[in-house]
């Protein structure tokens, strides 16, 4: 049973916060009300990280025919940008050598394409003994039949699915700290 629970923790000693492929020529093939609520989630989860001191590892696929992370992102994301071909993140040795070399077991998964490099992400962490986070309110596809079949699939094979308020509130883990009221005052604002 514990095993079980383990999972769902988030602690932000172990944290890693894996922003994937959020580029400037995929994000007009998004519903546009989509993406930027989306945007909005990944960006404080990005001043979360700064705010906890959780490093950050930033992917592009194929960044000469998708540009760069977009520039709302690119300054927070700026720390070693790993470039990829392949649609799963692990299949990248950069990628790999950075997690392992952080040694954060829990890593907290934003992007797009859900069904595609996120989830091809997640099943490679997974696999290489992750304890995956997937925030649902951070993540977005083209279309919301194949969003809902990633996310039913990640929680299928071992993904904590959670949202951006869930992940912050657990990483702070307690009231009346510094860090607690200026997070609080990011969500208030949001």
């Amino acid at each position: 049973m514990m095993d079980n629970v383990d999972r769902f923790q988030l602690d932000r000693d172990q944290a890693v916060l894996v922003v994937v492929d959020v580029q400037q020529r995929l994000t007009p093939a998004m519903d546009q009300k989509v993406y930027r609520r989306i945007l909005g989630s990944i960006e404080l989860l990005l001043k979360v990280a700064a705010e906890l001191k959780i490093p950050v590892v930033t992917t592009e696929q194929y960044s000469k025919g998708l540009g760069h992370t977009v520039l709302e992102l690119a300054a927070a994301c700026a720390d070693g940008v790993v470039e990829k071909m392949s649609f799963g993140c692990c299949g990248e040795p950069d990628f790999m050598s950075r997690m392992k070399a952080l040694g954060c077991t829990r890593p907290i998964i934003v992007g797009m394409e859900a069904h595609v490099c996120v989830y091809q992400t997640v099943l490679g962490l997974l696999d290489a003994g992750y304890h995956v986070h997937l925030v649902r309110d951070a993540i977005c596809s083209r279309n919301k039949t194949d969003f809902n079949n990633a996310l039913q699939l990640a929680a299928a094979a071992g993904a904590v699915v959670t949202t951006t308020e869930t992940a912050t509130f657990q990483l702070l883990g307690v009231a009346g700290t510094p860090e607690f009221k200026a997070i609080s005052k990011l969500i208030r604002e949001r």
